[in-house]
């Protein structure tokens, strides 16, 4: 009998890990995500800071190289997190789904190609 209570609560431990990690996973998917916000940042920044240089499609593309990282991490984050997530198994706490992982990434991706025709149209 006691072997079996002791079982049980390894048990409850190791669901409680799973949740945990699942959690995890949606906090560093935010952080990526952050991360590739960061270099639309840099990229705006960049191109308002050599805005004026001759000529003016040097600041354009070397911005346009932080936009396109940045679309870089949103899939890759978003890769990432969908596959953590096939792997774990949820117990007590309720996951974002795959779904929510793949709009995100894809808002973002319209909104930094949008950044990008604003930067060039200036």
């Amino acid at each position: 009998m006691l072997r079996f209570m002791a079982n049980d609560s390894s048990q409850t431990r190791t669901d409680w890990a799973e949740d945990r990690t699942v959690l995890a996973n949606e906090r560093t998917f935010a952080s990526w995500m952050g991360m590739g916000l960061g270099a639309v940042g840099i990229a705006i920044g960049l191109k308002a800071v050599f805005g004026a240089t001759d000529p003016t499609w040097v600041a354009k593309a070397v911005a346009s190289i932080f936009l396109v990282v940045a679309i870089g991490v949103f899939w890759m984050a978003r890769r990432q997190a969908c596959k953590t997530l096939e792997r774990i198994t949820q117990h007590d706490a309720e996951a974002l789904p795959s779904k929510s992982f793949t709009k995100l990434a894809v808002a973002m991706t319209i909104a930094t190609l949008a950044t990008g025709g604003v930067l060039w149209s200036l």
